[in-house]
């Protein structure tokens, strides 16, 4: 299957009252894995790097061409999604390189400069065909500026999608990103507000503290978008943390990565069986 845009994976989730799972890559080993999960399950998948794992790697452009090559030779529509993206250049260089679609994120902005500066962001991405997340406010926990209290109003919503142009919505449920407990409540009567208000799909960040119960009940509320990044951490590092403890004469990367990425591909399955209602 081609690389495809991320709206052909959102939109038919959003219209069918379903999900599309986002699963963010911090290195190539999370990239096959999420890859090999989704071809095993036979269902779309969108691949995503945040702008800190750009800032780990040192450049958008490694590892991002290694993500879209790796989509581009998937049994499965494969979307590449820039996460969080904290500036417009940044956005402009992963349209160039051929992302399907990003997240710009100007929460940290008073409100009418958040708006102006992601209008121009989408308008640059649209005039490109690339799909546009946006973020009215910080959702819990990240860089610690909200708790996970925080909640988005839905009137706030409409006003801000109307004033940006943007494909999706990030909003503030109940979550918090890099959570390592998995007992996040999700604000499922406030889902269901926004799901009826807002003109567009709902993305829930911070889901890997949300348990299989909890996104399922997301989903059936009306998000349409579900990311999940740390609890696939979790899992590649419990692994290589066992895999080294009983073999610690290894040295060869590949033997405890390998192991690692192995796990990753089976959490990743089992994920998108939750999401999609079959466990």
């Amino acid at each position: 299957m081609p690389l495809v845009a991320t709206g052909d994976i959102v939109g038919p989730a959003h219209a069918g009252r379903g999900c599309a799972p986002a699963f963010n890559v911090v290195q190539i080993e999370h990239v096959t894995a999420i890859i090999a999960a989704a071809e095993q399950r036979k269902r779309p998948v969108i691949l995503q790097l945040s702008h800190n794992a750009v800032r780990y790697h040192g450049a958008l452009e490694p590892i991002g061409s290694a993500m879209l090559a790796a989509a581009r030779l998937a049994e499965v529509p494969v979307a590449v999604h820039l996460d969080h993206a904290e500036s417009a250049d940044l956005v402009r260089r992963a349209v160039d390189l051929g992302f399907s679609s990003v997240m710009f994120d100007a929460s940290t902005l008073e409100y009418e400069a958040n708006v102006a500066a992601t209008a121009e962001v989408a308008k640059h991405c649209h005039e490109a065909g690339v799909w546009v997340e946006a973020e009215l406010g910080e959702v819990g926990g990240k860089d610690g500026a909200h708790a996970p209290g925080a909640r988005t109003d839905p009137q706030d919503a409409v006003r801000f999608v109307a004033g940006t142009g943007v494909d999706a919505l990030a909003v503030a449920v109940g979550t918090s990103h890099a959570m390592l407990s998995r007992d996040a409540e999700v604000d499922l009567e406030l889902v269901a507000r926004l799901r009826a208000e807002v003109p567009v799909p709902l993305v829930l960040h911070g889901s890997s503290g949300v348990s299989d119960e909890g996104l399922r009940e997301a989903v059936l509320a009306g998000v349409s978008k579900i990311n999940i990044a740390t609890q696939l951490n979790k899992t590649l590092t419990a692994t290589v943390r066992a895999h080294l403890a009983e073999r610690p004469e290894l040295v060869d990367p590949r033997k405890y990565l390998g192991a690692g990425r192995t796990s990753v591909t089976e959490e990743t399955a089992r994920l998108l069986d939750v999401l999609d209602g079959r466990v």
